[in-house]
C-alpha cells in the first residue's frame, strides 16, 4: 500500500477560499442537529439514567470528517436561531469548516435526536424536528456561489422529505451539477422521519440517476431492493449508468465497490465497537477527502481500493467512542491505525465484470 497517497500535510494549511482556487472544496448540504447519546448503552431511552450532547448530522458530520483530515469542506444548511444552533455552527468553525452558507430561523428550533445504544452499539433514534428549522430551509436563502465552488457537493435523503428544504436541496444539487461538480449521495435511510416506508423509497430514489458517487449501507440495501446485500447480482440493480462509483458499506466487514470498468470488496478492520453513530459519514469523509485530490482514482482500482481501506478505518476509529463529530479522527490517527498489521486484506475481483454488467443495464429493475 502506498500510505504516502494519504499524507499531505500541507493540505491542512489551505483555507477555503485556496481551496477554491484549487478546486479542492467539498461541500456539505443538508442536517446539523444535536445528538443525545445515552451514557450507558444497552437501555431504553426512558431507563438511560444521563446523555451526552453530541453535535450530529450526517452531512455536517461529514463536513468536520474532511476537515480533521485535512482537506476542505463547506457546511450548507439551516439551525434555529437558538443556544444549539449556535452552539453547532461554533463547532463547525472550530473544526475549520466553512459557515458562510449556514442560515438561522428565528421561528423554528434547531433539531434534536435522542440515540438509544443497543449493546452491540447500534443505534434507534428518536427525533425532536416538527417542524426543525433545517426542515424550513428555503431556496432563496441558498448560497450559490459556494456550491459553483465546489469539487464535490454531498447530500442525503433527509432534506427530501418535506417542502421547503426538498426543493432547496433539489436547486443546489442543479447549481453544483451546471458549475461542473461531483454529486455525492449517501441516502443515510431514518425512516422514523419519513410518512411511511413507500414514501422513503420514492423519495430516496427520486435523486438517485443524479447522483455519481453513492454510498449505502447493507440495511439500506436490504430496504432498497429487498435482496441480499452481499450478492453482486442483486446490488448491481441499483447502479444506474451515469454513476461513476457505487458503495455498499458492511459495517466491520468493509465495503463492496462497483464502477463501470470493475468490482470488488475491501476488507474492514475489528475493533472494540462502542457507538456507530457516524461510522458511514467517517467513512464518506475518508473516501471524499482523497477522491477531491484524486478524481482519477475512481478509474485506477488499486488507487481506489487503497482510498477504500483508508474510508473504512476512518469508520472504524469513529465506533470507539460515543457519539459522531467528537469521535471522527485526524489523518494521523488513521495512519498509525493503516499500519497496524491485523488491518484486513481486501479480498479480490472479478475479472468477468465487464460482461455482467451489459448483462444488468440491460436486464435488471431497480424496484
Amino acid at each position: 500500500m502506498n500510505l504516502d497517497l494519504y499524507s499531505s500535510p500541507g493540505s491542512r494549511s489551505q483555507t477555503p477560499d485556496q481551496a477554491k482556487s484549487n478546486n479542492e472544496l467539498v461541500v456539505c448540504f443538508g442536517e446539523l442537529l444535536i445528538d443525545f447519546v445515552p451514557t450507558v448503552g444497552g437501555l431504553s431511552l426512558a431507563d438511560a439514567p444521563a446523555f451526552k450532547k453530541a453535535p450530529g448530522g450526517a452531512p455536517a458530520n461529514v463536513a468536520v470528517g474532511i476537515a480533521r483530515l485535512g482537506g476542505n469542506a463547506a457546511f450548507v444548511g439551516k439551525v434555529g436561531d437558538d443556544e444549539f444552533g449556535y452552539m453547532l455552527v461554533e463547532v463547525l468553525k472550530e473544526n475549520r469548516v466553512e459557515t458562510k452558507a449556514c442560515r438561522f430561523d428565528p421561528n423554528a428550533r434547531t433539531a434534536l435526536a435522542f440515540v438509544t445504544l443497543r449493546a452491540d452499539g447500534e443505534r434507534e433514534f428518536m427525533f425532536y424536528r416538527n417542524p426543525s428549522a433545517d426542515m424550513l430551509f428555503e431556496t432563496k436563502e441558498l448560497d450559490t456561489d459556494i456550491l459553483k465552488a465546489a469539487a464535490i457537493l454531498h447530500f442525503g435523503s433527509i432534506s427530501l422529505i418535506t417542502e421547503p428544504s426538498r426543493s432547496t436541496h433539489m436547486e443546489a444539487m442543479k447549481v453544483a451539477r451546471e458549475a461542473g461538480c461531483l454529486l455525492s449521495y449517501d441516502p443515510n435511510l431514518r425512516l422514523p422521519l419519513w410518512p411511511s416506508p413507500e414514501a422513503a423509497k420514492e423519495g430516496i430514489k427520486s435523486i438517485w440517476d443524479e447522483a455519481d458517487i453513492i454510498k449505502v449501507s447493507d440495511e439500506e440495501v436490504v430496504f432498497l431492493t429487498g435482496g441480499d446485500p452481499t450478492k453482486d447480482e442483486n446490488n448491481m440493480r441499483m447502479f444506474h449508468p451515469k454513476c461513476k462509483l457505487m458503495l455498499v458499506t458492511e459495517g466491520g466487514e468493509g465495503c463492496r465497490y462497483y464502477t463501470p470498468k470493475f468490482r470488488g470488496k475491501v476488507g474492514g478492520i475489528k475493533v472494540q465497537v462502542v457507538d456507530t453513530t457516524g461510522a458511514g459519514d467517517a467513512f464518506c469523509a475518508g473516501l471524499l477527502s482523497n477522491l477531491v485530490k484524486d478524481p482519477g482514482l475512481i478509474d485506477d482500482e488499486q488507487r481506489l481500493r487503497e482510498a477504500l481501506k483508508f474510508a473504512n478505518v476512518c469508520g472504524a476509529i469513529t465506533t470507539t467512542e460515543r457519539g459522531a463529530i467528537p469521535a471522527l479522527p485526524d489523518r494521523d490517527t488513521v495512519m498509525r491505525m493503516m499500519r497496524r498489521p491485523s488491518v484486513a486484506q481486501s479480498s479480490s475481483t472479478d475479472p468477468s465484470w465487464q460482461g455482467y454488467q451489459k448483462w444488468r443495464f440491460r436486464n435488471s429493475t431497480f424496484v
